[in-house]
C-alpha cells in the first residue's frame, strides 16, 4: 500500500508517496519551486498566511498526482510534518483570524520572560521543561494583549500542521507533542499546564481535542479528495512538528540517538528518557513522537536550534550569488581554506536565538579584507559560521548530559555541501551519517505507523538507505579548532 507524507516547511510544501512494503519513494513534488515569503510587518516579526500553506499543499499534491507515477487510489494513509511553534487562530466557522505568527518571530520574548519570572523558574522548568520563552503560548498571549478584538473571536488555536489537517478533513485535533512544543503541556501531570492557563488567562475550551501522535486525526473530505484526485476517506494517522518528524525519518526514536537537519533553521535533536532541562532554557525539551506511546515510557527530544541557517544561505544567493545555484556556491566555498582566510560570519539574522537566552544578536561579517577576500571566502565563512553555531549549541547539550556520539542526517539542504558537513564533523569531532530521507518521507512512514501496518515503529525503517559516513579528519583537527576559537572571539565568549 502507498502512504502520503506532507511536509509543511517555512520555504515550501513537499509531498512524498512511499511504498510501505519496501520503503521506496514512488513520487515526490514540491511547491513552490522558490522559497515562500516571510512577512515582517515590524522588525523582529515573522508571519505567514495559512491560506498560502493550504494553496501550496494542494498544488504540491496535484503535481505529484499529475506525474502519473502511482495510483492515487492506493494511498492508505496521510502523515503531516510541519514547522514548529507557529500560532494559528480561527473563529467558530474555522476562519483564520490573522496571519500565523511563526517560529522565528521574536515579538513575545518579553512576555515569555515575564511569565517565567511570575510562575517561577523552578516551577516552569520542572513542569514545562522550558521557559515559556518565545513559544506558541507566549505568542497567543501577545495577541490577547495587543489585539483584544481578534482574541475575543477565537474559537480554537492550533499549530500549522493542525490547520492543514483541518483543511483536509474538517476535523481538528492536537497531541501531547504539539502542546509541549507550544509550552502548553505539564510533564508532571501529563495534562494541559494549569500554570500557563492561569498566568495568561487562557480557557481550556480554545484547545482542540488531544489525541495520540500516531492515531486518526480525521479523514479526507470528499470534496477536497475530488479536487485533488484522491480517494475520499483516507485517514490522517500522524502529525508531528518538523524536528521530531525529522528524527523519526532517521529512525531516531530511542535514548542516545541523535538527528540533525539544516533547512531554514539548523537543529540537533537528541532523544532521551530523562525528564530533564537546561536551567537557562537555551536548548529545549519537548515530547518526542513516541513519548508515552507505551504506558509510562518517556521519550523526550532535546532540541538545539539555530535560526540563521538555510535562510542565511538563501540571503547570500539572492544578494551576493550573481545567479549562482546552491551547488555552485558550495563548490566555490570548497575553494576557500579552513577558516576562510580569517573571515568570520555570525549567522544570527533571523530573530531571537534560544542558545543566547532569546537575544536578537543580528548577523555579522567580520574582518573582511578587500585585498584578500572574495566570494568564495564569504560563502565558506557563512557555512562555517552556521556549523560553529551548532557546535556551540552542542556544547550546551553536553552540559545537560546529552553529548552526541554520532549524528544522523538526511542528505538534503545544507548537508548537500561537503564544506558544511565536514565543518560540523571536524569542529565537534562527532561523525555524521547521511541517509536518503527527508521530512515528507518521514511523515509518510509515520502515517504507516499510525495506521498500524508495522509491528513497531522501528520496522518502518528497515529499508532506510545509508548514503555516507563522514568521520573526523585528525589531520585537520587543529585547523578547525583554530577557526572555531577565532569565531568564538568574534562572538565575544
Amino acid at each position: 500500500m502507498l502512504l502520503l507524507g506532507i511536509d509543511l516547511g517555512t520555504s515550501s510544501i513537499k509531498v512524498s508517496i512511499v511504498d510501505s512494503t519496501n520503503g521506496k519513494l514512488v513520487a515526490s513534488a514540491q511547491y513552490p519551486e522558490v522559497e515562500s515569503p516571510i512577512s515582517s510587518p515590524q522588525a523582529g516579526w515573522a508571519e505567514q498566511d495559512p491560506e498560502m500553506w493550504w494553496k501550496n499543499t494542494q498544488m504540491a499534491i496535484e503535481k505529484a498526482v499529475q506525474s502519473k507515477s502511482f495510483d492515487p487510489y492506493r494511498i492508505a494513509a496521510i502523515g503531516i510534518s510541519y514547522q514548529m511553534h507557529g500560532l494559528v487562530i480561527v473563529d467558530k466557522n474555522n476562519k483564520v483570524l490573522r496571519p500565523s505568527i511563526i517560529w522565528c518571530d521574536s515579538r513575545a520574548v518579553i512576555i515569555g520572560q515575564k511569565a517565567f519570572d511570575t510562575i517561577g523558574h523552578e516551577q516552569c522548568l520542572s513542569h514545562l521543561l522550558n521557559s515559556p520563552g518565545n513559544f506558541t503560548a507566549s505568542k497567543l498571549a501577545w495577541v490577547k494583549e495587543n489585539e483584544p478584538e481578534v482574541y475575543e473571536k477565537i474559537d480554537k488555536i492550533m499549530l500549522p500542521g493542525d490547520y492543514l489537517a483541518l483543511r483536509l478533513t474538517n476535523d481538528l485535533s492536537c497531541s501531547n507533542s504539539s502542546l509541549s512544543e507550544g509550552i502548553f503541556w505539564d510533564f508532571q501531570t501529563n495534562t494541559l499546564s494549569e500554570d500557563i492557563l492561569k498566568n495568561y488567562g487562557f480557557s481550556k475550551t480554545i484547545f482542540p481535542e488531544i489525541r495520540p501522535v500516531f492515531s486518526e486525526h480525521g479523514q479526507l473530505n470528499a470534496v477536497i479528495a475530488g479536487n485533488l484526485g484522491l480517494r475520499a476517506g483516507i485517514p490522517i494517522t500522524y502529525k508531528a512538528g518538523d524536528q521530531p518528524n525529522n528524527a523519526l525519518s532517521l529512525n531516531v526514536l530511542e535514548p542516545g540517538e541523535v538527528a540533525a537537519t539544516a533547512g531554514t533553521s539548523g537543529v540537533v535533536y537528541a532523544v532521551t528518557d530523562k525528564v530533564a532541562y537546561d536551567p537557562q532554557s537555551r536548548v529545549n525539551t519537548f515530547a518526542h513522537v513516541n513519548h508515552r506511546m507505551k504506558k509510562a515510557e518517556d521519550r523526550l527530544g532535546i532540541l538545539l536550534c539555530v535560526n540563521g541557517t538555510g535562510i542565511l544561505n538563501r540571503w547570500l544567493k539572492d544578494n551576493l550569488g550573481n545567479g549562482l545555484s546552491y551547488s555552485q556556491m558550495n563548490g566555490l566555498a570548497s575553494e576557500s581554506p579552513i577558516g576562510s582566510n580569517g573571515l568570520t560570519v555570525l549567522p544570527f539574522g533571523n530573530g531571537a536565538e534560544r542558545i543566547f537566552n532569546n537575544q536578537t544578536l543580528g548577523a555579522k561579517f567580520s574582518k573582511i579584507d578587500f585585498n584578500i577576500h572574495s566570494q568564495k571566502d564569504i560563502f565558506r565563512a557563512s557555512q562555517e559560521g552556521i556549523a560553529f553555531s551548532l557546535k556551540y549549541g552542542m556544547d550546551i547539550m553536553s552540559e545537560t548530559g546529552n553529548a552526541p556520539k554520532i549524528i544522523r542526517a538526511g542528505k538534503a539542504n545544507m548537508f548537500l555541501s561537503s564544506v558544511f558537513a565536514e565543518t560540523i564533523v571536524n569542529a565537534s569531532q562527532v561523525p555524521v551519517e547521511l541517509y536518503d530521507t527527508d521530512g515528507s518521507k518521514g511523515a509518510a512512514l509515520g502515517a504507516g505507523i499510525g495506521l498500524g501496518i508495522f509491528a513497531n515503529p522501528k520496522d518502518a525503517f528497515v529499508h532506510m538507505e545509508k548514503l555516507a559516513v563522514i568521520e573526523p579528519n585528525i589531520l585537520q583537527k587543529a585547523a578547525y579548532e583554530e577557526a572555531y576559537e577565532n569565531w568564538k572571539k568574534e562572538l565575544g565568549v
